[in-house]
């Protein structure tokens, strides 16, 4: 069976920075299983992904804009210390923001004596990615998990809708 759209799909992946620096990787551990046309991976790997089969193997780079998109350095803002109250932050800490565009995750790039530096960029915005993936499975989709937007495992889908 090819990789389509609504079919449910187990790979092992390692994912590497262009420079070589592995970002991730499925290999020692669990493989990732997801529904394909679910939007739960990367735009450039379900691409590639579509019409693969069972033993499939490829390695594939992955532009910012297939990937997690183009870093805007307007997103990088000073925020008053006292908007985090008697809150002890520090550098690498995730926020939920409210924005003009809604909710946002920040990270926490850097803290002085008055000023928090948030980042509203994804830590991999900018970046040309390289995937090393092998396909191991590939079935179907049921009706819901198709309804639920991800694969279930057996004994159902875990939580509630």
């Amino acid at each position: 069976m090819n990789i389509a759209n609504n079919t449910v799909v187990t790979i092992h992946f390692t994912v590497c920075s262009s420079d070589g620096t592995q970002i991730d990787s499925s290999r020692n551990s669990e493989p990732m299983v997801f529904l394909q046309g679910s939007h739960f991976l990367i735009q450039g790997l379900e691409n590639e992904l579509d019409g693969k089969t069972v033993g499939d193997k490829f390695v594939i780079d992955i532009a910012p804009n297939l990937a997690y998109g183009e870093r805007h350095e307007e997103l990088v803002q000073a925020v008053p210390k006292s908007m985090f109250e008697d809150m002890d932050v520090t550098p690498g800490m995730t926020f939920r923001a409210t924005t003009d565009d809604g909710e946002q995750s920040v990270m926490i790039i850097d803290v002085d004596d008055e000023n928090v530096i948030v980042d509203g960029n994804h830590p991999l915005s900018g970046l040309t990615l390289n995937f090393d993936v092998e396909v191991l499975d590939v079935r179907e989709a049921t009706t819901e998990e198709i309804a639920h937007g991800h694969p279930h495992t057996e004994g159902g889908c875990g939580h509630t809708h």
